[in-house]
């Protein structure tokens, strides 16, 4: 499986990266980070575009990723994609996803929403992404931030159909 990963803006970069670090084997990342994501880290050995690098292979219809996930997502990366708007790699390949009808997965990090943020939100649920904020689900008991990361990484993967054990699901002992 090809995923791309896009991280925006600065708050939340790690989780980002940390969901390409638990990413299983079988998994080739593409990842893209905003100028602030980069100012904020440096990291190497990994498929890495420059967010202004608009012919990146990425960008491309043709190019056969399987799912995206912007992940934190600005409010300022949502608004464009909602808005149609491809002015750098990120929200370019996230277009593309959206015209190819393949998975796209926006966290976006920023609260409390606004009521914009909130119909950008809505509009692109309607078109089939999938909206999925890093919020806790309490039942698995995380008791540290490593656990309470892996939770969000989890529950994104099984949103994106990609097998994980990354934490303790709801009763799967009495199923």
């Amino acid at each position: 499986m090809r995923l791309v990963v896009a991280v925006t803006g600065a708050s939340g970069v790690e989780l980002g990266l940390k969901a390409v670090e638990l990413l299983p084997e079988e998994v080739t990342p593409y990842l893209i980070l905003s100028d602030n994501a980069q100012k904020v880290l440096e990291n190497e050995n990994l498929r890495r575009y420059d967010n202004s690098d608009i012919g990146a292979p990425v960008a491309s219809g043709s190019f056969p990723s399987d799912a995206m996930m912007v992940t934190p997502c600005s409010m300022n990366t949502l608004a464009k994609i909602a808005c149609g708007i491809a002015d750098n790699l990120t929200t370019r390949a996230a277009a593309v996803m959206i015209k190819e009808r393949r998975p796209l997965l926006l966290a976006p990090r920023e609260m409390p929403y606004s009521a914009i943020a909130l119909e950008n939100m809505l509009k692109l649920s309607r078109l089939g992404v999938i909206i999925a904020p890093p919020v806790m689900g309490y039942y698995s008991r995380q008791s540290n931030l490593e656990e309470m990361e892996r939770f969000i990484v989890g529950k994104w993967f099984d949103l994106l159909g990609i097998p994980n054990r990354l934490y303790k699901r709801w009763r799967i002992e009495d199923a």
